[in-house]
């Protein structure tokens, strides 16, 4: 068998730290034999424990549903505050966050003509209300935002437009990417054009007749109009009807309404350091969830696997040089106000803040390492990569963004890495009633436990550290 060059050049770093000192790194190896011995028997521990399984279940029955500003958002925090004491976390806190509060409400839509049908549909995050009687219009069709622009623009005035791009099931999450921005800003462009509302296919690869829902974006001069998305099998047949030719009719209810803002909180734990208690290495994850189902993948794993890989490391033999932070964020869903508040109320100590991680792509297989560090400092990624490999991680080069929260303190100056899991099967069950408990596989999400482990570990004991994260293009290799 042919190794990669990556896998030859970890082994020969290895036989050349063997050959150095007990106790000391060098220039080939930035880790010791020690810390990397340590960094196994943390992997090998974490693919044999089930801690982050068992507070994903907890999580799932026990709070649910924990949109910001709903009932289960203060159940979510109560919760995580309990479980991170309870796994022997220190200085275990909640920060304030005050978060917008957007109530689902009801949502029926229907095929009035030609042929009626009903629709399985809900609202977009933010949608407002139709009125009571609720709005029925011909349906016109477009695919991207660009179509609104393009030809006769009064073809929307007084219509329902039908968004039917489809997403394309990648294995790296890029499809998502590309089909979003419809969810986004349709109904803002729409309104823009006089369409009294907006109908999407969910951004999603299932064949379920659940619709997805999630958050769009508004400015503060937009006209808001009702917005829904319909599941892709009724997204299929409203296509089919508008292929016949004639007419196509659709009545929407919609009540969805805004309530004042809301008090949520990030929570917060911490392994200590040994040496540099005050250096902070960042596990992050968001603790709220959208409504529909009870948040299982999207976030409720990265919760439960960051919490494990932290309290792994506090039950490891020899602690970090570094304190290991786990920060549960608060509504990443609705406009990351978590991150955004706590990049603000940390901003005076972020220099102490010397590597940060997210987990949000629910509990699937690792493929991928990416850095954004300095490029000396890549020698100690590509060890730390390393390690990962006999979990089937390969690095993938130094343009990490550190998803959406910890990206927030990397644009900060805060070295990140990414984690690429498989997104094949992600986004048949993002933002559905379909993300529950029982589509995680629990071997995965311990793999997921153990890479992360890995590299927070290693990340915190790391003698010289890992600097300062580039800027713009400077990533090196």
């Amino acid at each position: 068998m042919r190794l990669p060059g990556h896998v030859i050049a970890f082994t020969l770093s290895l036989v050349a730290a063997s050959a150095a000192p007990a106790g000391t790194a060098n220039a080939a190896a930035p880790f010791t034999p020690e810390q990397l011995a340590q960094a196994r028997a943390i992997r090998e521990r974490a693919l044999g424990d089930d801690t982050g399984y068992e507070l994903l279940r907890s999580l799932t029955s026990r709070v649910g549903p924990r949109s910001a500003g709903s009932p289960g958002d203060p159940r979510a925090v109560a919760w995580a505050l309990e479980q991170l004491k309870e796994l022997g976390f220190q200085n275990v806190h909640s920060e304030p966050v005050t978060v917008p509060h957007w109530i689902r409400g009801e949502c029926d839509a229907q095929l009035v003509s030609p042929w009626p049908q009903p629709l399985a549909a809900a609202a977009l995050g933010g949608s407002v209300a139709t009125p009571e009687s609720g709005v029925e219009a011909e349906v016109v069709r477009a695919t991207t935002l660009d179509e609104l622009s393009q030809g006769d623009t009064t073809r929307f005035a007084g219509r329902i437009v039908f968004f039917a791009g489809r997403m394309e099931r990648t294995r790296d999450g890029s499809g998502y990417g590309r089909a979003v921005a419809v969810r986004g800003r349709g109904a803002a462009e729409a309104a823009k054009r006089g369409a009294l509302a907006v109908v999407i296919r969910s951004v999603g690869t299932d064949r379920n007749r659940l619709p997805h829902t999630g958050a769009m974006r508004f400015e503060a001069t937009d006209r808001k109009i009702p917005a829904v998305a319909i599941s892709n099998p009724d997204a299929d047949l409203l296509d089919d009807q508008l292929a016949a030719g004639q007419p196509v009719r659709m009545r929407l209810r919609v009540t969805s309404q805004w309530a004042d803002s809301a008090r949520s909180a990030n929570v917060i734990g911490e392994i200590p350091g040994r040496e540099r208690p005050r250096e902070v290495v960042v596990l992050g994850a968001h603790l709220d969830s959208w409504d529909l189902g009870t948040g299982a993948h999207d976030d409720g794993a990265g919760v439960a696997i960051m919490s494990a890989a932290a309290h792994l490391i506090g039950e490891a033999k020899l602690r970090p040089r570094r304190t290991i932070r786990v920060v549960l964020f608060a509504n990443e869903e609705f406009g990351l106000s978590g991150a955004r508040t706590y990049a603000r109320d940390h901003a005076g100590e972020v220099s102490q803040h010397v590597f940060g991680m997210e987990s949000d792509l629910g509990a699937f297989a690792p493929l991928g390492l990416r850095s954004h560090v300095l490029p000396d400092r890549l020698p100690a990624i590509r060890a730390m990569q390393g390690l990962l490999a006999p979990l089937g991680v390969e690095y993938r080069g130094n343009d990490a963004s550190g998803d959406a929260d910890v990206g927030q303190l990397g644009q900060l100056g805060v070295p990140v890495c990414d984690l690429d899991t498989d997104a094949s099967e992600y986004f048949d069950l993002h933002h559905t009633a379909n993300d529950t408990f029982d589509k995680v596989d629990p071997l995965l999400l311990r793999r997921n436990v153990a890479c992360y482990a890995v590299l927070a570990w290693l990340a915190a004991d790391l003698e010289g550290g890992l600097g300062r994260a580039p800027k713009g293009r400077e990533t090196g290799r």
